[in-house]
């Protein structure tokens, strides 16, 4: 058989890193409840907060419903190194109930992982030398390009957990909750003095079921008593009639 040529151009990896990247790779996010006045005004401030610190809003969800409590909750990505503006910026939006940060060091992954990835690039080239120069039999140039596959399939999981490392490290998480002010009778969305009127409405229909339920009890009694005070009278009289 005759030899099988390969010719390939090999690409430049889509990034470069510094000896020292991995000593600032941390995947920054943080969550924060915060009470305000209005929902949609604190939903602009955060919108606005946002983009202020170069980011953007993700996703949102925002409840109003019946008998719920307002509240909506913002996604934002901001740039790491903005990280503590953004977290700064929560104060003008309403009163901050709590704030939570987490940071999570992935700089040794991602050193691990390009280690691992460099040496499948060598062995990838090794394979399509292999695969230029080989000749001889089908099955084994077929075995030579399945290995071939599998290295570069490694090479392409390689790349896009370092993508995602890169991004995550890039770009921090801020999760930012807001609500109206719960009530202080009644519940979400409701009138005050309806909720009243309903409780009060309740609380009779409860004691006049207390009321009814108790005249079983209080009936038998009450007859029975009688039928004893007659049986007695009776006897009474029959002893004064028997004595005079």
């Amino acid at each position: 058989m005759a030899a099988i040529a390969v010719t390939t151009t090999e690409a430049p990896l889509p990034f470069s890193t510094p000896a020292d990247a991995s000593a600032s790779m941390l995947i920054r996010e943080a969550t924060a409840s915060i009470e305000v006045d209005s929902l949609e005004i604190a939903i602009d401030r955060t919108k606005q907060l946002a983009a202020r610190v170069g980011g953007f809003v993700a996703n949102s969800t925002v409840e109003a419903g019946k008998n719920r409590l307002r509240s909506a909750t913002l996604e934002v990505k901001l740039p790491a190194q903005r990280f503590e503006e953004g977290l700064a910026g929560l104060s003008p939006i309403g009163r901050l109930e709590t704030v939570n940060v987490s940071a999570e060091d992935v700089g040794e992954e991602y050193v691990d992982v390009t280690a691992r990835m460099e040496n499948a690039r060598r062995l990838e080239r090794r394979l399509i030398e292999l695969l230029a120069n080989r000749a001889g039999r089908l099955k084994d140039v077929l075995a030579v390009e399945g290995s071939l596959a599998r290295v570069r399939e490694e090479i392409e999981r390689y790349e896009g957990r370092m993508r995602y490392l890169r991004a995550h490290t890039a770009m921090s998480t801020l999760s930012v909750t807001v609500h109206e002010p719960v009530p202080i009778v009644g519940a979400a969305g409701q009138s005050v003095m309806g909720g009243a009127f309903k409780q009060a409405w309740r609380n009779f229909v409860a004691l006049l079921s207390i009321t009814v339920q108790s005249l079983g009890v209080i009936l038998p009694l009450g007859l029975v008593a009688g039928v004893v005070w007659v049986i007695a009278r009776r006897l009474r009289v029959s002893n004064a009639q028997r004595t005079a």
